[in-house]
């Protein structure tokens, strides 16, 4: 019987996957698609997720940025790393480096679907495939999360995220947030040619007719675009628990709050730790209370962020950012270690 069957194969999945080979398990993952595959993604992985990165021994060619840049039109505040830097990465990029990893650590990957899981006391059976444990690793509206009645509905407005890239030289060594009146829009640099633009917001349009709310931005990159524009959303995702039975969600799959902090792959490559230690005791109801704590840090200034930007103090935002440098600064790095 495998071990660990990882259904899902994007960074999430394929971190765990990686994880639970060296921990000398058994582990197979079942992804329908085949290769690196693209999707909306920032790019941009904050000091701790390089770390992570790391340890799982991947070294994503990308490009190293020092810090968070805010802009509103009038007020520009930065806030430093003051232990390591971030790096952006192409999806595609991070994608390829992380199945190499996977298969040279013995990770055996089968191009299928996962179809309808069911469990009993020893093992979880989806496919023809048996295991001791499940992790669903399917993404931000996963299937298996909503099959086994983990999903929650969300409260508050729904948000989604556009990325496009263009290719040119990035003129900043920071990732830049540009705020307008209802929507960010965040330059993350990936290459020595390239940068990434996502725009998070809540209302509706394409690309071109969001990045008209951010007039500099809109200039310096005119006629740059290269590539299909990706979206995805809705961001915000509840769940009422991460553990159902032998089924354990990770990356996504285990509920998001909102891009605005960054910290999505960070976030995902903790849990991927955590689920392999869970699964390695067989105590897996220890699993949403180590994602709680590892994730709270995270979950609170992000929801407090989040919670600002969709009230009237969201005008006030940077202002104050940049009359409080040294806090802003203090925030920045809270979330990068």
């Amino acid at each position: 019987m495998i071990d660990l069957l990882v259904a899902g194969g994007g960074p999430a999945g394929l971190a765990t996957a990686i994880l639970g080979a060296r921990a000398g398990l058994e582990v197979v993952v079942i992804e329908r698609r085949h290769g690196p595959v693209d999707k909306a993604c920032g790019e941009g992985l904050m000091p701790h997720a390089v770390a992570l990165l790391q340890g799982l021994g991947v070294e994503a060619p990308g490009k190293p940025f020092h810090g968070i840049t805010y802009l509103d039109g009038r007020n520009r505040v930065t806030g430093r790393f003051r232990n390591g830097d971030g790096r952006g990465v192409r999806r595609t990029a991070l994608h390829a480096a992380l199945l190499q990893a996977a298969t040279t650590a013995g990770v055996r990957i089968e191009h299928a679907d996962v179809g309808p899981v069911s469990q009993n006391t020893t093992s979880v059976h989806c496919n023809g495939f048996h295991a001791r444990y499940l992790a669903a690793a399917d993404g931000l509206h996963s299937p298996i999360r909503a099959a086994l009645g983990l999903a929650q509905s969300s409260r508050g407005p729904r948000r989604w995220g556009i990325r496009r890239h263009h290719l040119m030289t990035p003129w900043s060594d920071c990732v830049e947030v540009y705020w307008s009146d209802d929507a960010e829009a965040y330059v993350t640099p990936v290459a020595d040619d390239c940068v990434g633009i996502a725009i998070l917001t809540s209302n509706k349009g394409g690309f071109d007719a969001h990045l008209g709310s951010f007039p500099a931005l809109q200039e310096r990159v005119h006629g740059q675009a290269h590539g299909p524009d990706r979206a995805a959303g809705p961001l915000r995702q509840r769940v009422r628990s991460r553990t159902a039975g032998r089924v354990l969600l990770v990356g996504d799959a285990a509920g998001y709050v909102d891009a605005l902090t960054g910290e999505g792959l960070g976030i995902a490559f903790g849990a991927a730790e955590l689920l392999v230690d869970c699964v390695a005791a067989d105590r897996p109801q220890d699993y949403d209370r180590r994602w709680r704590r590892m994730s709270r840090r995270y979950r609170l200034l992000t929801a407090a962020v989040l919670g600002a930007s969709a009230s009237p103090l969201r005008s006030w935002i940077v202002p104050a950012a940049a009359q409080f440098p040294a806090v802003f600064g203090g925030v920045v790095n809270l979330l990068a270690e």
